[in-house]
């Protein structure tokens, strides 16, 4: 599935660490980055682009992610839903707007926020460059 993205956008989210899975209003995906082609390869990885995020979820899961495109569509403050904990790792997850200039959607996205203290020392690996 052909996606015109910004270049700065696109730089943004391919150098994510976190999974990032773009979906239209139809619930297809149009776009993963490289950590969401790496975190979903048993499931397709890259060939996932142009299915159905829907065939990923349960019926219930399904319903919910309707419900809240619905709701996204009511109002344009209607941006981002706490989906809740991750179950295997320290996150949250959050289903989250994608508008056009007009505010009208156009698609959503999930977004993994990570609580992992960071471990690295401050400026790796460019520190000796700083001192």
């Amino acid at each position: 599935m052909d996606v015109n993205l910004n270049p700065y956008f696109k730089s943004i989210v391919d150098y994510d660490d976190a999974p990032v899975v773009i979906c239209n209003t139809e619930h297809l995906i149009v776009y993963m980055n490289p950590a969401a082609v790496r975190r979903y390869s048993s499931a397709g990885g890259q060939n996932m682009v142009g299915q159905s995020i829907m065939d990923c979820h349960n019926p219930k899961t399904q319903e919910r992610m309707k419900r809240i495109l619905a709701w996204f569509k009511e109002d344009p403050q209607n941006n981002s839903v706490y989906e809740g904990p991750g179950t295997s790792e320290d996150k949250d997850v959050y289903m989250v707007a994608l508008r056009d200039n007009e505010g009208q959607v156009i698609g959503y996205y999930e977004k993994h926020a990570y609580r992992n203290r960071e471990t690295a020392p401050k400026f790796a690996p460019i520190q000796d460059l700083l001192a």
